[in-house]
């Protein structure tokens, strides 16, 4: 097994330690060096030329999200899995491309999982080549329990807004995040999600049909037979959109 150079970056000495210790039980990971704050971390993997950051966030000085963009730079680009104890960063997260993103208190099993996800994605980027970037957003991180579960965009049925966080419905259950619906709108491929309401995004192939309920207004009815009121300044685009298709 080909081992992963890694570097854990905390600026809390007895996190770092605790690291230490798990990435030691772990087969896949060759613990390289370790550092206390941001502007050392990138010295040190300018020098070390990590595989992997194990990335705190909340830093004083610079934070592990401006660390994480400045070693996209770098000659040899490590994959950033975040270790924190917060989870409202899982937003950010997804601007600088994490692989992964574990909360603390880490346990060896959780952090294996995320170590084998860089693993395997190093495996098909040497196997084949790489993809074209999406604009995109292609999955999210959302909080279930004591961890972050990750939720592909194509499982997403519909959002909707719940004050200051969007619920993701997926099939059956659904999944909080903290996030505005217009910022969530604009990441989502508009080709695939329509806006029906102030409060509510749709796959545009969850719609079953439209029905005008008179006085100007009209109800997108979905294929699981939820029923939506469309806002006016939404109406015409869902016409268009469910007319050709």
């Amino acid at each position: 097994m080909t081992k992963l150079r890694t570097m854990i970056v905390d600026d809390e000495p007895l996190a770092v330690e605790r690291l230490q210790l798990i990435c030691a039980t772990q087969p896949q990971i060759e613990l390289v060096g370790t550092a206390h704050d941001g502007a050392s971390a990138l010295r040190m993997a300018e020098q070390l030329k990590p595989e992997l950051l194990l990335l705190d966030i909340a830093m004083p000085g610079m934070d592990g999200i401006s660390v994480a963009r400045n070693v996209a730079t770098l000659p040899v680009i490590p994959a950033i899995i975040f270790v924190t104890a917060f989870d409202r960063f899982a937003v950010e997260a997804f601007d600088v491309a994490a692989v992964d993103y574990v909360l603390k208190p880490v346990e060896k099993e959780r952090l294996a999982r995320a170590v084998s996800r860089v693993s395997e994605r190093r495996g098909l980027a040497e196997s084949s080549p790489i993809p074209a970037e999406s604009p995109w957003v292609e999955e999210f991180w959302v909080p279930h329990r004591s961890e972050l579960r990750r939720i592909s965009v194509a499982e997403i049925e519909r959002v909707e807004a719940e004050r200051d966080y969007m619920r993701l419905h997926v099939g059956q259950r659904s999944y909080l995040l903290h996030q505005t619906i217009t910022a969530l709108e604009a990441r989502l491929d508009p080709e695939q999600f329509i806006r029906l309401h102030r409060s509510h995004l749709v796959r545009i192939s969850q719609i079953a049909g439209l029905r005008h309920d008179g006085g100007g207004v009209w109800t997108a009815i979905l294929k699981c037979g939820t029923e939506i009121r469309i806002g006016r300044t939404h109406l015409a685009r869902a016409k268009l959109l469910t007319s050709t298709r």
